[in-house]
């Protein structure tokens, strides 16, 4: 906007010297910026002197728009906005007069244009403020004037738009934004920065609608494409079933369509604009949604060839590592290699492109898969006790570099939870749901903490709660647990209902089947019992537990069966 303005103001100053009734008569103001030979005038000696000179030349004039437009641009370089206000108002009255002579509608659109600018720079003391009803409006009704005079000036106020973006105004850039679009619904860049404003305010929909409406309009749109995919990953990315709680066929249709879509919007993106890496790391985490890793992979390699030393694709590259490890269970040079990328991106991280609390959370990430894996197989004690020493110092300097973020203190608890140290789980668990109350999630592991702990009663206030916080994408999991709660406490009947609601919202909920199994094995109903083992294994064969159980349930069928026969023999 500055080096518009600066292009404005020599165009529109060269035409006040052509136009003007009178030459330009800088008054005193004139003789005192002639020094002799040798002697150099300060900076704020000649701005002194411009504005004496140009106050004057507004008063001798007060019918030349002009004088008082270059007035204001003056105040506005200099940073007093509510003076450039004044000088503003007093050019747009004399434009708005309607007199022939005097009738110019470009440089009144000019005029609104850095008035609204200079109503929004001076209430940009708390650059996070949003703007008050008022100097809202005001801003809304100079862009129509402006837009009235002269409709090629979208280009302008789609750049106050991202201002306001780019500052944090968010609810301020909706505003401008969509009223710009109401006037020229065919603009696609005001279109697509609305999207990101939506999408940055957390409204997924209405940022979807955007992008949609962008691509029907340019179906070669590389931005509006990878965007929209970038919010289809957001928004069904985290709810994508993985290993332990894969659903059936059926019940995860919409996150597979939405990764499916994603992915062939970023495929058509990245076929336009085959060198911009951060396309081909957004297409590696659709890749990883449909839960092809392999070609997820091989896109995290080609953005890393793009930009070797791009921060956040070498993080990108580390957590892809991660997972191939714990895919595996195999500890291989993978974790090893991860921790040295994430303490390099620790190392040389700018804290603008990664947040420092994240670079400690990816390293928290490769010391709790190391300690993980290394648990599971025999190794020296001293060993499993240095790796798990590594992972809590990796977490809980995720902590201190941000303390009052809950999913580092989720984390920590998760963390204590696996390594059975449930009363400091618990601890971990509460900090973080007194900063995340309505993460149903927290909630829910705080339960399941509570209840491995034999606090039964506090668990089941606990889930309840996780319930009435929980979306429908959620709840599953935590009837489950409510379920396997009620198992323990042998009330039978309860727990079936809450196995049954969990298959109900999710279909082929692995773990649901498994425990109301365990349900019918205390009830002595051993094939309805194989039954539901059966069916957990179907849609997740790498649940260990339904492996185990289902073997048992097996044995005691053949049991009862060799039994039955006996009797009848008998």
């Amino acid at each position: 906007m500055s080096k518009d303005a600066d292009i404005i103001a020599e165009g529109e100053g060269k035409q006040l010297k052509k136009s003007a009734k009178y030459p330009l008569d800088c008054g005193a103001g004139a003789d005192a910026d002639q020094h002799g030979q040798g002697v150099s005038s300060s900076r704020d000696e000649k701005v002194s002197s411009l504005k004496t000179g140009l106050i004057h030349a507004a008063r001798k004039m007060p019918k030349n728009a002009h004088a008082h437009f270059i007035l204001g641009l003056m105040y506005q370089r200099m940073g007093q906005p509510q003076k450039a206000v004044v000088a503003y108002e007093k050019a747009a009255e004399i434009l708005l007069r309607g007199e022939e002579e005097i009738d110019r509608p470009e440089l009144l659109s000019l005029v609104q244009i850095h008035h609204a600018q200079c109503i929004l720079l001076g209430s940009s003391g708390d650059s996070e403020r949003e703007l008050e009803t008022k100097e809202l409006d005001e801003i809304l009704c100079k862009l129509k004037e402006s837009m009235t005079s002269d409709i090629r000036q979208a280009s302008v106020w789609n750049t106050l738009g991202m201002i306001l973006l780019k500052t944090g105004r968010l609810q301020n850039a909706i505003s401008v934004l969509s009223s710009l679009l109401a006037i020229v619904p065919e603009n696609l860049d005001c279109l697509g920065n609305l999207g990101i404003a939506y999408f940055q305010s957390g409204n997924l929909e209405l940022s979807a609608k955007c992008f949609q409406d962008l691509i029907l309009k340019d179906q070669n749109h590389p931005a509006a494409l990878a965007n929209y995919a970038a919010i289809l990953l957001c928004k069904y990315g985290s709810v994508v079933a993985g290993a332990g709680t894969n659903a059936g066929d059926g019940a995860s249709e919409d996150q597979v369509t939405a990764s499916n879509v994603a992915r062939e919007c970023l495929l058509a993106a990245v076929k336009m604009d085959p060198k911009a890496a951060h396309l081909w790391g957004n297409l590696s985490n659709a890749y990883y949604m449909t839960g092809d890793h392999k070609s997820s992979g091989k896109c995290l390699e080609k953005a890393a060839k793009l930009e070797p030393n791009c921060l956040a694709t070498r993080y990108a590259v580390a957590v892809h590592r991660i997972r191939d490890a714990e895919r595996s269970q195999n500890p291989t040079e993978q974790l090893s290699w991860a921790g040295n990328e994430m303490a390099s991106v620790i190392r040389e991280g700018d804290s603008v492109l990664i947040e420092t609390p994240i670079a400690w959370a990816g390293l928290a990430m490769v010391h709790k898969a190391q300690h993980e894996i290394a648990a599971g197989f025999e190794i020296e004690r001293n060993e499993l006790i240095e790796a798990e020493e590594r992972a809590i110092y990796s977490l809980k300097q995720a902590i201190a570099e941000d303390p009052d973020d809950g999913v580092q203190w989720h984390q920590l608890g998760l963390h204590s939870l696996c390594t059975q140290q449930f009363k400091t789980s618990q601890k971990y668990l509460k900090a973080a749901v007194a900063r995340l109350k309505e993460c149903s999630y927290a909630w829910s592991n705080l339960g399941i903490s509570l209840q491995l702990s034999e606090s039964s009663p506090q668990a089941e206030e606990v889930y309840k709660r996780a319930l009435f916080l929980a979306t429908a994408e959620q709840a599953h999991s935590i009837f489950s647990n409510l379920g396997n709660l009620y198992r323990q406490e042998k009330q039978y009947e309860c727990a079936k209902a809450m196995f049954t609601k969990s298959l109900e919202l999710k279909p082929g909920y692995a773990p649901a089947y498994n425990n109301l199994g365990l349900v019918f094995v205390a009830e002595d109903r051993w094939e309805e019992a194989k039954y539901c083992f059966n069916k957990a294994l179907q849609t997740d064969p790498l649940l260990d537990a339904a492996k185990s159980n289902m073997i048992k349930a097996v044995a005691m069928c053949r049991v009862c069966a060799s039994l039955s026969s006996c009797l009848l023999q008998d």
